[in-house]
């Protein structure tokens, strides 16, 4: 029983249309950012200084990872955390607004279970958008740049600059996309503590946004003195 009803959630989640708008910015964010990375000088150029200022060769290293890793950060600082949270807001509060939470609460199932299943159902899409994020980000980049090395550079305050193979560039992107699904989770269940209480969804979304931390891309890339 526990799995049809949390099949049932997933189906009700993932049969509006809201829930796909995430999906939708992500991929035409991505599309855009690797079109201005790619026909623009402005970051590209600034990549090759610093790279060169710091005796690398920069055509090893504008690659398809590095690009992805460039583009990840500002979806991860603003567009996830907003998606993750709309959704959680909507997983109870929607249904309270419409009444159908009171019908489903006359079944015989516990509170704690309800909250449970439909906390299980928003977790579940937290993870599919952090994936389809960092699956969309290496195979447009692919279109764009080769297989080569990644150049990790976070200024102001991590102050991060690393250059790393192409499988090592690898097992480090996909490790910061775990630590970036505990983040959407993290946000996820914020907005849904505020969706359990007597306010509208947007309301809890926007509670969630204020209050909760900022999604961070922080992970073993490595650290290096200031540059």
């Amino acid at each position: 029983m526990f799995y049809l009803q949390l099949r049932n959630e997933l189906w009700k989640l993932f049969a509006k249309k809201r829930t796909y708008i995430g999906f939708l910015m992500f991929l035409l964010a991505q599309n855009v950012i690797i079109l201005l990375f790619r026909f623009t000088n402005g970051p590209r150029l600034s990549m090759i200084r610093t790279l060169e200022g710091n005796g690398y060769l920069a055509q090893q290293f504008i690659s398809a990872l590095t690009v992805a890793t460039f583009m990840l950060l500002p979806i991860a600082y603003l567009l996830l955390p907003l998606y993750v949270s709309l959704v959680g807001g909507d997983l109870v509060a929607k249904e309270a607004e419409d009444g159908t939470l009171r019908m489903i609460l006359s079944r015989p199932v516990s509170r704690l279970r309800l909250l449970l299943l439909k906390w299980l159902a928003g977790a579940f899409f937290s993870l599919a958008l952090v994936l389809a994020l960092g699956l969309f980000g290496v195979v447009f980049a692919s279109f764009w740049f080769p297989w080569r090395g990644m150049f990790v550079l976070i200024p102001e305050p991590e102050h991060v600059f690393n250059v790393l193979s192409a499988a090592e560039g690898l097992k480090a992107y996909a490790t910061s996309h775990f630590f970036l699904c505990i983040n959407a989770i993290t946000m996820m269940t914020i907005a849904f503590m505020f969706g359990c209480f007597n306010m509208k969804p947007a309301a809890a979304t926007i509670l969630a946004i204020c209050l909760a931390p900022k999604a961070r891309f922080q992970t073993s890339l490595g650290r290096s003195p200031r540059i």
